[in-house]
């Protein structure tokens, strides 16, 4: 009674083993030329704690050669199992259909075989009857290379010049770009009249209105400023250096009465102001700025607006500097026209090569 027991356990456990174990066995081909080889991958998928053992290639039938035994590294898989692998590689010098047993792995010192396989080696046919014709390998022949008869000789020698063409129009675009130009900018200045620089002046003392009416000194000092140059401008003598009665009185000869009048009372407000610290009303300063529009106005000459060009005058070495960067572009382009005539040879030749 105990033996059965024992017996039923012990095939249970073999069972069970057996299900958590699977062998398998492939060919990488199942023909081949005579001399060629094949791999035979085994592998074995058990539990990870379990020691796995591969046959030698004692297992193979006769006629079958063994070249070497290559192990590769265990693969996890699904299931917490490793798979372990093994390729033998194969070759035969007998054309024939082979079985090959199956191969046999102990796992925990328990044998599992994997499945059947067949592997076909197939010959070469050869003419036994014009064996004689059969010169064998032949050595390794020393080909001259003669530049003057092969064809790619005029590609690669165009190749050359485009090379050398590339390297001397890089070197001049350096240069070039490391040579600074010389700028020249053409200016227009546009000549105003003395109306219209006066104009222009008072135009600004109206802008700043408020800052100039907090110092009344100031702005009187740049009204009478203003109306003396544009006298001196207009009329020709020197303004700036006259006090405001020699001004008039070189002013009787050729403006207005009424004109004078109002500039008199100005100067005179002005005089007061700079001298004597008097202080005005605001319509008092309007007043005398109108006054001063007023006389621009009446007096004014209107001409047409000149306008001088005023061009650039270089220095001999600036000069120098302008013609070595025009050297310098004009051999660019004409390199650049020459790599691409170049180019354009190198391609048509070896299209006509292939």
């Amino acid at each position: 009674m105990k033996r059965n027991i024992i017996s039923f356990l012990l095939v249970f456990m073999t069972l069970g083993v057996a299900a958590q174990v699977k062998v398998e066995s492939k060919l990488s081909s199942v023909e081949m030329l005579v001399g060629q080889q094949v791999a035979l991958t085994v592998s074995a998928t058990t539990n990870e704690s379990d020691n796995v053992v591969f046959p030698d290639g004692t297992m193979l039938p006769e006629g079958i050669e063994l070249l070497e035994c290559v192990e590769i590294p265990d693969e996890k898989v699904d299931g917490g199992k490793v798979c372990h692998r093994r390729d033998y590689v194969l070759t035969s010098f007998e054309d024939t259909l082979y079985y090959l047993p199956p191969v046999k792995v102990k796992v925990n010192g328990q044998e599992f075989s994997a499945n059947q396989l067949a592997l076909k080696v197939l010959t070469v046919d050869v003419d036994t009857t014009n064996y004689e014709q059969y010169f064998g390998p032949k050595d390794v022949q020393d080909n001259p290379f003669d530049w003057e008869l092969d064809d790619w000789a005029v590609p690669f020698w165009l190749s050359v010049v485009l090379l050398v063409l590339m390297a001397v129009l890089y070197y001049l675009y350096i240069r070039l770009r490391d040579n600074k130009p010389v700028i020249a900018h053409i200016r227009i200045v546009k000549r105003l009249l003395p109306h219209q620089k006066a104009m222009k002046a008072i135009e600004e003392i109206k802008a700043e209105k408020m800052l100039t009416l907090e110092d009344p000194k100031e702005y009187y000092t740049r009204l009478t400023d203003t109306l003396r140059k544009y006298i001196e401008e207009r009329y020709g003598f020197n303004a700036m250096e006259m006090t405001s009665s020699e001004i008039i009185d070189h002013l009787m000869k050729n403006a207005d009465q009424e004109s004078l009048s109002e500039l008199r009372q100005l100067f005179l407000t002005a005089d007061l102001v700079k001298f004597a610290k008097y202080s005005t009303l605001i319509n008092e300063n309007d007043a005398n700025l109108v006054s001063a529009v007023d006389f621009i106005n009446k007096t004014k000459i209107e001409q047409p607006v000149n306008q001088q060009e005023v061009k650039p005058q270089y220095t001999e070495e600036e000069q120098q500097t302008i013609k070595r960067r025009m050297a310098l572009k004009i051999t660019i382009a004409v390199l650049a026209v020459g790599c691409l005539v170049v180019f354009g040879a190198i391609a048509y030749y070896i299209y006509e090569l292939l």
